[in-house]
């Protein structure tokens, strides 16, 4: 059971899609994959992603899954133009229709929008499996972040984590969203930094807060003995203490606004109007 990892970075929001391999099937899935998209013009892109696919291609993959770790709120999803060009399906944590509600009621959506997760293709709950050729993936609920944070294990010895963690030198994710919590973030770490030792996580960001190289992945053991925030001997109260007064201080991300619209749809634009044209909202003092 041996897969091959292909990690991706996207300059523009910081982000790490990964390109998962199952080497003795040559059966594939994508995880957090980016949209690129210009706030100014409000024009979407596709160069990141058909980099992604043309590797697919080279490499003679069949892409089954697009696996979403949450429903980001630093960049828009290309979930959905992955599906288009593949069909495979979009997976994603089954408390994305708390999520759903969420923002259904920020941004007034009414009807528009469908609160059921019906938009993706697999609803996933903690301890569920998928199969990916002859490698099996995991799934551990990792909420605090968001409701619908998950993790996804593969084969006892890789994670991917989402916003869970990130580089032991830039510590955990913000809890500061609607829905998000410190103390649920706090015990989702612990339950990853239970693994083995030698497990390497993969993570979804990296924001060097001094000039190095970017970090894609590191050991539950690096973790333990190094991460800011969580490493060993970190109480649960300290570090709803520190989250709390650290998130008090942060800027809303730059995208949260587009991102979110578009990711709780699983990559999907809101519906056209009678000009053809889709439109994003940004509602007022809500945030």
């Amino acid at each position: 059971m041996k897969v091959d990892i292909r990690t991706y970075f996207h300059d523009d929001t910081s982000t790490f899609t990964h390109l998962l391999i199952d080497t003795a099937t040559s059966y594939a899935a994508v995880i957090d994959p980016v949209l690129g998209f210009d706030q100014k013009s409000g024009r979407t892109d596709t160069e990141f992603l058909d980099e992604i696919l043309g590797d697919i291609q080279r490499l003679q993959l069949t892409l089954l899954y697009i696996m979403e770790t949450h429903a980001h709120a630093d960049h828009l999803t290309g979930a959905m133009y992955l599906r288009e060009k593949t069909s495979a399906e979009i997976v994603i944590g089954s408390a994305i229709t708390e999520v759903q509600s969420i923002f259904k009621r920020v941004f007034n959506e009414g009807e528009a929008l469908a609160t059921d997760g019906s938009q993706f293709d697999r609803l996933l709950r903690s301890g569920d499996t998928l199969v990916l050729g002859e490698s099996e993936i995991g799934i551990i609920a990792t909420p605090g972040h968001t409701p619908a944070c998950v993790s996804y294990t593969v084969n006892d010895s890789d994670v991917f984590v989402g916003d869970t963690l990130f580089p032991p030198d830039v510590g955990t994710a913000r809890c500061d969203f609607p829905g998000g919590d410190a103390g649920t973030l706090f015990d989702s770490t612990r339950t990853l930094l239970a693994l083995r030792d030698d497990v390497v996580l993969h993570l979804c960001h990296d924001y060097p807060p001094e000039p190095r190289d970017i970090i894609s992945c590191v050991t539950v053991k690096q973790q333990r003995a190094e991460n800011i925030h969580v490493h060993d001997g970190i109480s649960r109260e300290s570090f709803i203490e520190m989250r709390n007064q650290r998130d008090s201080g942060l800027e809303m991300p730059r995208l949260i606004l587009p991102s979110l619209q578009v990711n709780i749809r699983a990559g999907a634009f809101p519906e056209a109007e009678a000009n053809g044209v889709s439109y994003l909202k940004i509602p007022l003092n809500a945030l």
